[in-house]
């Protein structure tokens, strides 16, 4: 016995929910469409899990982060999938796929059908074993992603208060859940192999400032070493920590935060694999199979600003990547390409960064450090590839992101750290910031402006170049700037 469906949709994260309101929107009949998700509920805003879900008091619960909240649209609760005749099919693992007979089994033996099929399966938290250290086991070390890894986590959390956390890994879910822990009173020490946190993104300049908002929180930073083992007590509970240099750390509680994989295993061989996820094209759909869509944390896609294929790891790009495929399937003739900004952005403590475009090249800092509202701008083959401000408003935040999706040409990296916000504003104002790098062009002084030559080089930018991406960017930097302040909690 099986079920048959014209869409459906396997995996229950971000990008699923988002792909749902889609297919409601544009009016897909009840009956055509289903989810398949491992979980034991519809899809919610995974990002409340390292941020509201873990504090103190009045903490995040669902159904308050069904998606699609997040980008301040209807919650999708499971009443609304049963109104709208969307099938879920939760607590359910696929054990096999085949794309040319468009067929799932289910690890229960059913057979579901389809005639398209998103891949949203997303990724899963790497493992301490995958890199040779035992002990994940224990019932004091904790993973972050999903809803079950967050109970679990208050649960060990609220257990040990006062106690000692040891944080393995300093990226997006070590950093925020170090915040986190600190907050809930617990004494945390963060380790990690890389010079400085946020490794992936942050300049050294960028990583000192947070490491020292960390430190005076009480959070200490082990940098250049690795966990190797851990120390058990008679019960089998992680009592301490021990590093690749010998270093023993105290451990009531060990988070666990070193990286994700995406979730491909089913499509090994049937599908082109590439970057670690689903290669696709700009409309979200993968070459070998016209059938088959890929969105969210597995999707490999073409990024136009930057000419390449890229694989992104945000909220954000599952949720546009969702709409883009479902648009791309129900309306393919007026549908044009995945014109993506990439955009990341974070929240610990008092702190709000937002990211846009691609961290390679030299870069220019600047800004107001000691005082918490500083940024920096990247530069590769001498235009401006990606921005970074922290502590700003919708309004800085919309012009960096214009700025970064216009990528302007730059010929004096000094300049435009002495310009910082300035820079960008100017796009804003629709002025010429892009005469020939040899003429000088000095700024009208009446406005305030600093007479020394301008930044930038090539030909002029004028209104029109600068408002071509203002609508994406003014609502990605508008939602992340709601989403941080209006829904502080999450």
């Amino acid at each position: 016995m099986g079920r048959a469906f014209v869409y459906v949709i396997l995996g229950g994260g971000v990008a699923a929910g988002y792909a749902a309101l889609e297919f409601s929107k544009r009016g897909v009949p009840p009956g055509e469409l289903c989810i398949i998700s491992e979980e034991p509920v519809p899809p919610y805003e995974r990002p409340a899990l390292s941020k509201g879900f873990l504090l103190p008091e009045a903490p995040a619960r669902l159904p308050s982060f069904h998606t699609c909240v997040g980008a301040n649209e209807e919650r999708l609760t499971p009443k609304w999938y049963k109104e709208h005749g969307i099938e879920l099919v939760l607590n359910t693992r696929v054990k096999s796929a085949d794309v040319r007979r468009k067929t799932l089994i289910t690890a229960t033996g059913e057979t579901i059908s389809f005639k398209i099929l998103i891949i949203a399966t997303g990724a899963r938290a790497l493992k301490l074993e995958e890199f040779g250290v035992e002990g994940s086991n224990a019932e004091n070390v904790c993973y972050l992603r999903d809803l079950n890894d967050a109970t679990r986590l208050v649960e060990v959390m609220q257990s040990r208060m006062a106690g000692n956390a040891v944080v393995i890994g300093g990226g997006y879910i070590g950093m925020e859940c170090a915040a986190s822990l600190v907050i809930n009173g617990l004494k945390v020490t963060m380790v990690f192999p890389e010079a400085h946190c946020m490794a992936r993104l942050f300049t050294p300049k960028i990583a000192e400032f947070y490491e020292s908002y960390y430190e005076a929180k009480g959070v200490r930073f082990v940098k250049g070493n690795v966990l190797t083992s851990f120390e058990n007590d008679s019960e089998g509970k992680i009592k301490g920590v021990i590093l690749k240099d010998g270093t023993r750390l105290p451990a009531d509680l060990v988070v666990v935060g070193i990286g994700i994989r995406p979730n491909t295993e089913l499509f090994g061989g049937q599908l082109t694999l590439e970057k670690g996820g689903i290669k696709v094209n700009a409309r979200m759909q993968t070459p070998s199979n016209a059938s088959i869509y890929a969105i969210g944390d597995v999707a490999t896609f073409p990024v136009k600003l930057f000419g390449s294929n890229r694989r992104l790891e945000h909220v954000d790009s599952a949720r546009r990547s969702a709409r883009h495929a479902v648009s791309a399937i129900l309306s393919p003739d007026k549908t044009g390409e995945f014109d993506y900004l990439p955009f990341f952005y974070s929240r610990v403590f008092a702190l709000s960064w937002q990211f846009y475009g691609d961290n390679v090249g030299e870069v220019a800092h600047f800004g107001d450090f000691a005082g918490g509202r500083f940024g920096a701008y990247w530069v590769d083959k001498g235009r401006l590839v990606g921005s970074f401000y922290e502590g700003g408003n919708r309004e800085e935040y919309v012009v960096i992101a214009e700025a970064t999706r216009v990528r302007p040409e730059v010929a004096d990296l000094d300049e435009l750290g002495r310009l910082g916000l300035e820079f960008a504003f100017r796009f804003a104002r629709k002025e010429d910031p892009l005469p020939p790098p040899e003429v000088v062009a000095p700024v009208n002084a009446s406005q305030g402006g600093d007479t020394s030559s301008v930044v930038v080089a090539g030909r002029p930018v004028y209104g029109w170049h600068a408002s071509a991406g203002v609508l994406v960017a003014a609502s990605i930097a508008g939602f992340a700037y709601w989403y941080g302040w209006r829904r502080r909690r999450w």
